[in-house]
């Protein structure tokens, strides 16, 4: 369909019309007076006229003149043809995952289903795989944790990529120790920079808070503040000591604060069984955006004005030149 993207250039068409009620334009020359006029006169074969004469335009000049300026109002409204609508799905959700990667998670206590013993970063890892594929629809981020939190991959839709990124990772390669706190106030920094409405933190750790510069608890707080829920997966044996003691009450009101869901992991199992609850609570979410594709023609009625101004003055040329080449002949 067509659309004047400025339809109000339509309000200049009568203007010519105000021409008509100014006056006629008036152009005065200079005359020599002769004694011999009426010889003058005989010898030029010519009649004199007296008083003003008015040049006007013949039908041509004045249908090019019209055309021409109706042609220049039409292309300065911006005539457009627009195209049929077209949709596009795009990510709905920014889903951050922070994994943690201090030295308890080195610990074989995970099995595979075939009788093969892993450690609970190659645990986490099989899952995650399996999360980016199921997950089509979510951006997908990943925060490394241990002496400090570090953005691994920022949020994209090429899970590809991000799990490439994510079996780059190894174990210590952020330090030994769990900065669980410091981990979510860095997913709130990225989630407020992407601007999104719907946000979602996974956590995996399988030890307790060691000196993050904020308490877990009260980054949550923040999190929940800027609409973040954040999901907590404990991985590993709750009856260990030591530093490398799951702190469940911390796990849980981290959960709880922000209005999402902790989990125990104590083999892969459970693990995916808690990715499987969470993508239940999180469901797949697309933003559709529709728009038509719009094409300018302001091009086409410049182009038949140019058209017809060339060929009428090249008429007129022509017509010089033979009429020209008639009289010398003659």
């Amino acid at each position: 369909m067509f659309e004047l993207a400025h339809p109000w250039a339509l309000l200049l068409l009568p203007l010519p019309l105000l021409m008509r009620l100014l006056p006629a334009y008036r152009e005065s020359r200079d005359s020599v007076r002769v004694p011999f006029f009426d010889k003058l006169v005989e010898l030029s074969e010519q009649r004199p006229d007296t008083g003003a004469m008015i040049l006007r335009r013949d039908r041509a000049q004045l249908f090019l003149v019209g055309f021409m300026w109706l042609c220049l109002i039409i292309s300065a409204s911006k005539p457009q043809w627009i195209g049929p609508p077209i949709e596009q799905q795009k990510s709905g959700r920014d889903l951050m995952v922070a994994v943690d990667l201090s030295g308890s998670m080195e610990t074989r206590d995970f099995t595979l289903p075939d009788g093969t013993t892993i450690d609970r970063l190659q645990a986490v890892k099989h899952v995650l795989d399996e999360l980016a594929e199921q997950r089509a629809s979510d951006r997908l981020g990943l925060i490394v944790f241990g002496n400090a939190p570090y953005l691994q991959t920022p949020f994209t839709d090429d899970h590809l990529v991000w799990k490439q990124l994510l079996a780059e990772t190894e174990i210590g390669m952020a330090g030994q120790s769990t900065v669980f706190g410091d981990a979510i106030g860095l997913a709130i920094k990225l989630f407020i920079e992407n601007d999104s409405d719907n946000r979602v933190l996974i956590v995996l750790t399988d030890g307790n808070d060691t000196g993050s510069t904020v308490p877990p608890v009260d980054a949550a707080k923040v999190a929940a503040a800027n609409k973040i829920r954040i999901y907590t997966i404990a991985i590993g044996d709750p009856a260990s000591a030591g530093e490398e003691a799951l702190d469940m009450d911390t796990i849980e009101r981290v959960s709880e604060i922000t209005g999402g869901k902790d989990f125990q992991a104590l083999d892969q199992q459970a693990l995916r069984s808690a990715y499987k609850t969470i993508g239940e609570l999180e469901p797949e979410l697309y933003e559709t955006i529709s728009f038509r594709p719009r094409q300018s023609l302001h091009w086409a009625p410049l182009g038949l004005a140019l058209l017809l101004y060339s060929v009428y003055h090249g008429l007129g040329t022509w017509r010089s030149w033979r009429s020209g080449r008639t009289s010398r002949v003659a």
